[in-house]
């Protein structure tokens, strides 16, 4: 059974609909999938009025550990990744968390669970997105999931604009943006569109589970700025099913997942701003600072250059690092700068 593991310890706020609550039936398609990737050889489905008094879903798959349990409801991270093909090869059914985190924050949940080598099962319950109750009961192999009270939350949202704004998110990971610069080019693509809105479902999206917003950190002032952010999918292969393979953004691609990374290690991350420059991370942990670049290869002395400039304007003695898909010249000093390759960082044990 794979483990779930914890992206960071922000709390999933209440959300009112999102990518995977839109309306019963895809609660319905988000469990089914998330039974077949637990290894269930039969699911069986019961629903009530349509699926809005009642929804139960019961398989015979792997269960989750007791101790797994709370991670469940909670945004998570897949498995590291081994090589640069699996930066597009993400296309796994579901995820637990991801559909769990977003069901369970707009209806009432009630969840038991027991794994083939456990004693004896886990029974949760869930509303609002928090955990109410949870206790050890009898239990046969797999999971049974209930979902109450639906029907009532999940009809303020207009699901078309969503997409929209989601599809527009996911295709400018790693761009500078601002609600106004968001609300402007979606309005350029002929779907008007305010900045009030905007910001609802921007809140709505990095609420759930689909985007971290990441805030400016001046390295020389030492404060955070307010003005213009970037924004990275929880999740890659979420974006790869919205937008299909394309090859042609790797290099904000790779940045995501050194963002992921950074997260699931444990450190505050921010975009680093100085003076005519950019550092792709701050990431900051137990009072120190690491400072990171992100690019596909540094093979050009222009892009060497441009890669190196901010960080060589950086005048303080924390860790620099850039990292890239370059299988010669890395594990080198470039003037107190580490050159280290992404997928060897990525499998560092940590």
């Amino acid at each position: 059974m794979n483990r779930i593991n914890i992206l960071d310890d922000l709390t999933i706020n209440k959300i009112a609909a999102g990518e995977v609550v839109e309306r019963p039936s895809s609660v319905v398609k988000e469990l089914i999938e998330n039974s077949v990737d637990a290894g269930s050889t039969k699911v069986v489905i019961d629903i009530q009025d349509g699926g809005k008094k009642l929804i139960r879903i019961t398989d015979n798959g792997c269960g989750i550990a007791s101790s797994e349990v709370d991670k469940s409801f909670l945004r998570h991270a897949t498995s590291k990744i081994k090589n640069i093909d699996d930066l597009y090869d993400l296309y796994s059914l579901g995820f637990r968390g991801e559909a769990l985190a977003s069901i369970s924050a707009v209806s009432k949940l009630e969840m038991v669970t027991k794994t083939k080598d456990g004693p004896i099962g886990t029974k949760v319950i869930v509303e609002g997105g928090h955990i109410v109750s949870k206790e050890p009961v009898g239990a046969h192999n797999g999971t049974t999931i209930i979902i109450k009270d639906i029907s009532m939350r999940i009809q303020k949202i207009d699901i078309s604009l969503l997409n929209r704004i989601v599809k527009f998110m996911f295709d400018s990971v790693g761009s500078m943006l601002s609600i106004n610069n968001i609300a402007n080019k979606l309005t350029s693509s002929g779907y008007k569109i305010d900045n009030k809105t905007v910001s609802k479902y921007l809140k709505l999206l990095t609420d759930s589970m689909l985007f971290y917003k990441v805030e400016r950190y001046n390295v020389k002032g030492k404060n955070i700025l307010s003005s213009l952010e970037k924004y990275y999918a929880v999740d890659i292969g979420i974006r790869n099913i919205k937008l299909g393979r394309r090859y042609s953004d790797l290099g904000h691609i790779i940045e995501n997942i050194v963002f992921l990374e950074l997260i699931r290690r444990k450190y505050e991350v921010y975009i680093g701003f100085i003076q005519d420059g950019e550092i792709d991370f701050a990431a900051f942990k137990n009072g120190n600072i690491e400072y990171y670049q992100v690019t596909l290869s540094l093979i050009d002395k222009n892009v060497m250059e441009r890669e190196t400039k901010s960080l060589k304007n950086i005048h303080d003695n924390y860790p620099k690092y850039i990292l890239t898909l370059d299988k010669i010249g890395t594990n080198t000093n470039i003037d107190g700068i580490r050159h280290i390759n992404l997928i060897d960082w990525l499998l560092e044990m940590y």
